[in-house]
């Protein structure tokens, strides 16, 4: 088994190969390499480019079915992961196919111009003998042998194609898209039969979608946007196929799209279905069929007018086309019995109709759609003629004129001809049935003889047609030349068949089968009448009180059926809401099931896929041990056996390891090394004997072998010295002679000799001198090039000494700045610690004075409190006891505010005084006299105080207690208070300054660090 070769040397020995011209053998390497097991587990990103160059390959050299079973092999590896890639693979697989035919077209067209030598004669005799051989032209000829070649290779391509994309949900867009590129290739180039095996193909794979339902990635029509890619692809079909004039496959490709519509949830687009009924129309005309054509122009008329954004001219041309269709159509036209009703139904249901359609619906319905009004005059008189007038005399004659205007070649009613003629002949004979019971032959085609194409021939087989499907009931009279309308009263008919054409129509007058059939009903209609007037009810004896009685019957039964049709329709719209959620819910639900269902089954087959990827690693890689050490055996026993004659069979060497085939070899070996020399020593004991025996015989025969050899020898030296003298003498007179012969032209031999010299030496002082002066130019170049690289060098040299010295100042420089920024940066540091550390120390100096800042002060403030406490012993021991302050009520002094208490030192206020005190404001106890007033003066009356001013007291009569302080110590006195207070020393502490109210300024106020930046 050869060994596995990586893709990447394969594509490039494959390469080499097609540069040499062995383009087959570049394709069967790398075919190999597809049908290897190991090319799966290649990386798409690599087995891509090699699949290109190998559909490449296989198109020139036309290997359809190569490329097929590499296009197989390549689906089965990247369906699961990249679906892209086959894709482009198969894009690329078509265009280097359609590129080949476009090539072999060119090169049949140039052909062909080529071969015309002689522009004036236009045959040849050799053209002429193979025209009549062939029965071909030229170009057909040479497009056989050139193009059709590479159609059939283009189609197989096609095919191929399909093939591998078929029955895949995860390549159906590709699918699809190659199917649709087949069509146009088979409508190019006019392919009728490879288009019919293209339907049979597409049918057979949507058949076969149910078969392969279970695989992993089935088709699955429920899915609506599948379905409709399959919708598109019918609908290019039968585009197609119409185009072609395929009608038979035309039919079938619309029974492929009524198929697909049934199985469709949704309703297809209008305008998918416009195209259908439009193509349908086409397909009843070519098949005659001019009921269902004209069914369908109105089914193909009412999604026109659902659709809209047509003209008006574009609206009263379909108008006219769906009215002219509809009068097409035989009068009691009716399906055949043969046809069963199984066709009917299945035409039906085509296009869409409960029942099969009938002529009179038809123009009924037309009718309805305001189709008349919309019509082309020629049209509607048409109508008239055939539907509102009764006259058969001159029917044919009214109507000839207006047929021959409205079906002329260049309107869109020209295939309508022979279809409003039949349709005309029908209408004729339904008229002169009704009015006629014998006619002559000659006056029925005198009267038909505006008609072209209607003969007697023809008269005669279109009545006895309508006789045989039970249109008309005709006899026809050979002898007399005339034609009889049956008209038997009692003669049997049968409900089942079809009715005649006056059961369809209006009737001038009813037949005796008519009349005998509704006899009955006749005269039981007449008895009722006539029983009505002999005993009328007695409810009619008051026709307006029955008549009333009805109308309210009436207007209650219509408005419970107005209201049960309301309730009716609220509960459809309520169930269709409920439907239409319920839809929803179950669209989303299976949506989500179906993403859920295919998340795990991706993980699933991730899995897998990783699974499978691991064993296929470990079993390469275990039978590529297996293999190689199956090798080493093989070769290590094919070694043994070529050496040493090891008895191994090599088809055994399964059973064979390398150990027991070392054994086996040293055995073999010792084996043989006995063998040899037991044979050796029976030899040599054998040739001892020989050779005795030899020197034994051979004794006395040495001397007379010796004598005759010195005989011999003697003889043989006498004759080749006798030969050799003789041959010397000989040689030495052929020289004398010689010599001379060519004494006589030595003279003329030296001065030819010296004239060559002469001229050679000539020659060799010229190219002497002229290598000379060579030389010397080549040294002078020489030296000037060497001196002027001898400049650049030293040029070089400065300019790089002077770049380095730069280098070294710009080092230099640098450094020296470095080491001043690094100075400077130090100095920055020594000042910012020098600065730190005076901080620290004013710091310091501050904390300590703040420090006994605060112990003076504390002493100070101990000191004042004991002189406080001694003076509060003084009052109480000095001081006699007061009546106990009470707060006086607004009852009592209804006029003032609320005053302060009296000091405990001072008296109580008296009445009168007690009204006079105002409220406590700061800065009154300034104001306040040293001394108590007695209580024995009468109190002075006291103006209220205004409200109390910061600053309201300087200016006043009133001297406070700090100015009257201050005039002490100007006056050096020192005398206490007369106050019942303790004495109070409030000599300033020395050293410190005071404001107005007694306070110290502090100097220095102690802060954190953070703030003692901040002023």
């Amino acid at each position: 088994m050869a060994p596995f070769t990586k893709p990447e040397a394969v594509l490039k020995q494959a390469e080499g190969l097609v540069s040499v011209g062995q383009a087959p053998a570049a394709l069967q390497s790398l075919t190999e390499m597809f049908t290897s097991k190991k090319f799966r587990a290649a990386p798409l990103a690599v087995s891509e480019p090699i699949l290109l160059r190998f559909v490449e390959l296989c198109v020139d050299m036309r290997k359809g079915r190569t490329a097929k079973e590499g296009l197989m092999q390549y689906k089965n590896i990247a369906q699961n992961s990249n679906v892209a890639s086959i894709e482009v693979v198969i894009q690329r697989f078509l265009l280097l196919a359609d590129a080949k035919v476009q090539e072999a077209q060119e090169k049949a067209d140039k052909a062909v111009a080529v071969e015309v030598d002689d522009l004036e004669a236009s045959e040849t005799p050799e053209s002429i003998l193979l025209g009549a051989v062939s029965g071909d032209q030229s170009k057909d000829r040479t497009d056989r042998a050139l193009v059709t070649p590479w159609l059939k290779f283009l189609w197989e391509s096609y095919r191929t194609s399909l093939e591998t994309l078929k029955n895949n949900a995860r390549l159906e867009n590709i699918y699809q898209q190659v199917a649709q590129k087949a069509f146009r290739f088979c409508l190019k180039y006019q392919r009728k039969v490879e288009f019919r095996r293209l339907c049979e193909t597409l049918r057979l794979h949507l058949a076969n979608v149910a078969k392969y339902a279970h695989q992993t990635h089935a088709i699955n029509l429920s899915d609506p946007e599948i379905l409709q890619h399959h919708l598109d692809t019918r609908f290019a079909q039968l585009n197609t196929s119409v185009e072609l004039e395929l009608w038979q496959e035309a039919f079938r490709s619309v029974e492929d799209i009524h198929n697909l519509l049934t199985m469709a949830k949704k309703p297809p687009r209008p305008a998918m279905m416009a195209n259908y009924y439009e193509k349908l129309t086409k397909i009843f005309l070519m098949s005659g069929n001019s009921l269902y054509h004209a069914a369908a122009w109105g089914r193909y008329y009412g999604v026109i007018t659902s659709i809209g954004g047509k003209s008006d001219e574009e609206m009263s041309r379909l108008a006219g086309q769906v009215l002219v269709s509809a009068l097409a159509v035989p009068v009691g036209q009716q399906p055949d019995e043969e046809e069963g009703k199984g066709k009917t139904a299945r035409l039906a249901a085509l296009l869409g109709l409960m029942k099969a359609p009938t002529r009179a619906g038809l123009l009924k319905d037309a009718l309805s759609r305001d189709v008349l009004r919309l019509s082309p005059a020629p049209i509607k008189t048409l109508y008239n003629l055939l539907e509102a007038s009764f006259d058969p005399l001159t029917l044919c004659a009214s109507t000839a004129p207006i047929l021959a205007t409205l079906c002329a070649d260049d309107t869109p009613y020209a295939g309508y001809r022979p279809l409003l003629s039949r349709a005309l002949l029908s209408r004729l004979l339904a008229q002169l049935s009704q009015v006629y019971t014998t006619l002559k032959l000659s006056t029925l085609l005198d009267l038909v003889k505006p008609l072209e194409g209607f003969g007697a021939e023809q008269v005669e087989a279109y009545f006895m047609g309508c006789t045989r499907r039970g249109e008309l009931r005709v006899r026809v009279d050979h002898a007399s030349e005339t034609i009889t309308f049956v008209d038997e009263a009692f003669s049997h008919v049968d409900d089942s068949a079809p009715m005649t054409a006056s059961a369809h129509e209006g009737t001038v007058q009813p037949s005796s089968t008519d009349v005998v059939r509704t006899r009955l009903s006749t005269l039981a209609c007449a008895l009722h009448n006539a029983l009505r007037v002999i005993e009328p009810s007695p409810v009619e004896a008051d026709p307006v009180a029955l008549q009333n009685a009805r109308l309210s019957e009436l207007v209650a039964a219509a408005n419970a059926e107005r209201h049960a049709l309301a309730l009716r329709r609220a509960i459809i719209a309520r169930r269709r809401e409920l439907l239409s959620e319920l839809s929803v819910r179950k669209e989303k639900e299976e949506a989500s099931r179906r993403a859920e269902l295919s998340r795990a089954k991706k993980a699933m087959e991730e899995q897998k896929e990783k699974e499978e990827t691991r064993k296929r690693e470990l079993e390469r890689a275990r039978k590529e041990i297996e293999t190689i050490r199956t090798e080493e055996a093989k070769k290590l026993a094919q070694d043994l056996i070529k050496r040493s004659g090891l008895k191994v069979s090599v088809n055994d060497m399964e059973d064979l390891s390398k150990d027991r085939l070392m054994r086996l070899q040293v055995e073999q070996l010792e084996k043989e090394k006995r063998d040899m020399n037991e044979r050796l020593r029976v030899i040599a004991k054998r040739i001892d004997h020989i050779e005795r025996a030899y020197r034994k015989d051979e004794k006395p025969l040495l001397a007379q072998d010796y004598a005759a050899q010195q005989a011999t020898d003697r003889a043989t030296f006498g004759a080749l010295q006798k030969a050799r003298i003789e041959n010397s003498l000989a040689a030495h007179k052929e020289a004398l002679a010689t010599k001379k012969r060519l004494s006589r032209m030595l003279s003329d031999f030296s001065s030819h000799r010296s004239t060559i010299m002469a001229k050679r030496q000539e020659e060799y002082q010229k190219k002497l001198a002229s290598a000379r002066e060579k030389i010397e130019e080549e040294k002078d170049k020489r030296i000037k090039t060497y001196l002027d690289e001898k400049e650049r060098e030293r040029r070089a040299q400065e300019e790089e000494e002077a770049a380095a010295r730069a280098e070294e100042e710009e080092r230099l420089r640098q450094e020296a700045e470095q080491r001043a920024k690094e100075e400077e940066e130090a100095a920055k540091k020594r000042e910012e610690e020098e600065r730190l550390a005076a901080a620290r120390r004013e710091r310091e100096l501050e904390r300590q004075a703040a420090a006994e800042e605060a112990r003076r002060k504390a002493q100070r403030e101990a000191e004042a409190e004991e002189r406080r406490a001694q003076r509060r012993l003084a009052e109480k021991a000095s001081t006699p006891a007061a009546e106990p302050w009470r707060r006086p009520t607004a009852a009592s002094n209804p006029t003032t505010f609320r005053s302060n208490p009296p000091r405990a030192e001072s008296p109580a206020p008296s009445p009168a005084s007690a009204t006079a005190v105002p409220k406590y404001r700061p800065g009154m106890l300034s104001q306040r006299s040293e001394s108590p007033t007695p209580t024995s003066s009468p109190a002075p009356v006291v103006a209220p105080v205004p409200k109390f001013r910061v600053g309201a007291a300087v200016g006043s009569g009133t001297v406070g207690w700090r100015q009257r302080e201050a005039e002490k110590e100007k006056a050096g006195l020192s005398t206490a208070r007369q106050s019942a207070s303790p004495v109070v020393n409030n000599t300033p502490l020395p050293g410190t300054k005071k404001d107005d109210d007694g306070f110290e300024t502090a100097t220095k106020v102690w802060r954190p660090k953070r703030l003692q930046g901040t002023s």
